[in-house]
């Protein structure tokens, strides 16, 4: 639906383990999108990508969609939705299709998808997202952009990402339990990349590793297009249990001191640094060697590394992202994890903020909202989000949606 200044507006929806974001966005076509409102709660119905409990899932999506209206001013009805975890399988696959005018149409590219889709998986599971890779017509290989050519057969690689079933209905259901239309699920890692790398890294071969509370996922491109993803149950949650098991102190104290003290890297903690840890019941707090926190963070993170590594090279693929790898997400932010990850990896790296997004600073500037900004991207490029009501709607509305969110907040 277009606004009162006939600009379209979409909204992403990044479900993690530990936030829900929602993110609205208006834009015109082929102008940036300009983020126009936020809403973010703690997400406690979530683990490693999946719904554990589907009552508290809903009322964080409820409470984040709703700031997410208020500031926007307008009314939510459909989102196109972040999913993640273990369960999420990757392959690449071929289809084929007959050019029923003579000239590729957007109908016969959405055609050969269909068929490149059409493979065995099993009943439990079921095609989640699909990306093209590249096309052929007529035997001539390497084609991008198929519309408009001429030909009588066209072919397509395509990028399949298949999930569990079960955890596909479980996240549609409670989105729309909060009333609101599932557009489309888009893997993490996938949302992220459209967010935070450029073209020339695509073209050259790159690494996109998004670091989540929950889960790591990884989306790696060459030549310009998807080849390989995966999702690994791994994620800045576990740092945070280290800490909480290592220096015996709650785990809502733990996450505060990861993210006051806590570096990936032994070098950047001086042998003299304390910090004051506070104790499990009425024990008094305690000093801690910083050095002995940087530890224990450092062997978590270098044991995420080298997870991805080992997918990297299963991948077949390591040898050809020339650009190197990427991290993005809210765990890539830790002190020392880009030193650490170029020792491992043996590649360049670099930390990956939103791009193509104007608007709100904390929103485009970040990495931890990568994933909710390419759910944007992605959404403008299938042509917006059902959303009601102008921006600036109804005085009347606006107010009982901020009564309503001062009465639960308050």
């Amino acid at each position: 639906m277009k606004t009162r200044n006939e600009k379209q507006l979409v909204v992403g929806l990044d479900i993690g383990t530990s936030k829900v974001v929602a993110i609205v966005g208006e834009y015109e076509p082929g102008e940036p999108i300009t983020v126009i409102g936020i809403g973010t709660h703690v997400s406690r119905g979530m683990k490693r990508g999946s719904v554990v409990d589907i009552e508290s899932t809903v009322h964080s999506i409820q409470r984040a969609v709703e700031e997410a209206e208020l500031m926007a001013g307008c009314d939510i009805r459909s989102v196109y939705a972040s999913i993640s975890g273990s369960h999420l399988e990757t392959r690449n696959s071929h289809g084929n299709a007959a050019i029923r005018e003579r000239e590729v149409t957007a109908a016969d590219l959405e055609q050969v998808l269909e068929a490149a889709s059409a493979v065995a998986i099993p009943a439990d599971r079921k095609v989640l997202y699909k990306e093209s890779q590249e096309y052929r017509i007529d035997g001539q290989d390497g084609i991008r952009r198929p519309v408009g050519m001429s030909g009588v057969r066209l072919e397509a690689n395509v990028h399949l990402v298949t999930g569990a079933a079960a955890a596909v209905q479980n996240i549609s259901k409670c989105i729309q339990r909060c009333g609101l239309t599932v557009d489309e699920l888009v893997p993490s890692a996938l949302a992220s990349a459209k967010a935070v790398l450029t073209d020339d890294e695509r073209e050259l071969g790159v690494c996109l590793v998004d670091i989540g509370a929950g889960t790591t996922d990884i989306a790696i491109y060459t030549q310009g297009s998807i080849r390989h993803t995966a999702s690994l149950p791994v994620g800045g949650d576990q740092v945070t249990s280290d800490i909480a098991y290592g220096v015996h102190t709650p785990t809502a104290h733990a996450e505060e001191i990861k993210i006051k003290y806590a570096c990936a890297q032994t070098g950047l903690a001086h042998a003299e640094e304390t910090i004051q840890v506070p104790s499990v019941g009425d024990r008094p707090p305690r000093r801690l060697a910083r050095q002995s926190l940087a530890q224990s963070v450092q062997a978590r993170y270098e044991e995420i590394f080298e997870m991805v590594q080992d997918q990297l090279r299963r991948s077949g693929y390591e040898s050809l992202v020339a650009a190197g790898v990427v991290l993005t997400g809210g765990a890539s932010k830790m002190e020392g994890a880009l030193e650490l990850a170029e020792e491992i990896f043996h590649k360049m790296v670099r930390i990956g903020l939103p791009q193509q997004v104007d608007g709100l600073g904390e929103v485009v500037s970040s990495p931890l909202h990568a994933t909710g900004v390419g759910l944007l991207l992605h959404g403008a490029r299938a042509g917006g989000t059902r959303v009601g009501g102008p921006v600036g709607g109804s005085m009347g509305g606006m107010v009982d949606k901020l009564r309503g969110w001062l009465t639960r907040n308050f």
